[in-house]
């Protein structure tokens, strides 16, 4: 029997389409603290930061009572919006990808994501992902990609080793942390980040339809 294979999965950028709820959350909260918020493109370069991590790169000359204060009115902003109905958007084809991966007797999937835990427990009933995720790391219990932490703990969780495990992603925050916890890289080309930036991955895939293949060419 093959060894068992864990496959990680960022959330935001990589299985839902989340810039309208993160861009209307952010001009709430640069709105609440007093500033101009930054073009989009900047907005989204720093997802999958921590919220700290954040604010520090769009606002590199804030104190830390700024941070604070910007940090949890971008959360407070996010919730509201959530509890009026904002919904964000499975890439076409993640759904059926998911389940399809989970049914597998070889494979467990997990998540390693910049959401709070709050938020990515809002998702999982959100979509009816209750129990296919076997292990769910959160910025709550960690410091900011690109640190290995997240990838280690799950491989702590799940007993595997790091040769029997991926980390699928679509910034380079996310790719630098596979290589950092020596597991292997998926960039997709769909999220935040362009290729130039996905440089360190192994494979960057194109489509939704690409992950299966992807997964089973690595470990061929």
């Amino acid at each position: 029997m093959p060894d068992l294979r864990l496959v990680l999965f960022d959330v935001d950028g990589t299985l839902v389409d989340s810039q309208a709820e993160i861009m209307s959350a952010m001009q709430v909260a640069f709105d609440r603290v007093g500033l101009a918020l930054p073009n989009r493109a900047d907005v989204l370069s720093t997802v999958g930061l921590s919220l700290t991590e954040t604010f520090q790169t769009l606002i590199p000359q804030a104190d830390a009572a700024l941070i604070a204060a910007i940090s949890q009115a971008y959360k407070t902003a996010y919730y509201e919006n959530r509890m009026a109905g904002a919904r964000p958007v499975l890439f076409d084809g993640i759904d059926t990808v998911i389940r399809r991966l989970a049914q597998r007797d070889d494979l467990v999937l997990g998540v390693a994501t910049g959401k709070s835990r709050r938020g990515i427990n809002a998702l999982i009933d959100m979509y009816d992902w209750q129990g296919v995720f076997v292990t769910v790391q959160v910025s709550d219990d960690h410091p900011s990609k690109p640190s290995p932490s997240m990838i280690l703990a799950a491989l702590g969780e799940t007993g595997v080793d790091a040769h029997c495990a991926v980390m699928i992603g679509d910034t380079e925050y996310d790719m630098q942390m596979a290589q950092s916890a020596g597991v292997h890289a998926l960039g997709v080309s769909w999220g935040y980040h362009d290729h130039r930036r996905l440089q360190a991955a192994q494979m960057i895939l194109d489509q939704v339809s690409d992950i299966e293949t992807a997964l089973n060419k690595i470990w061929e």
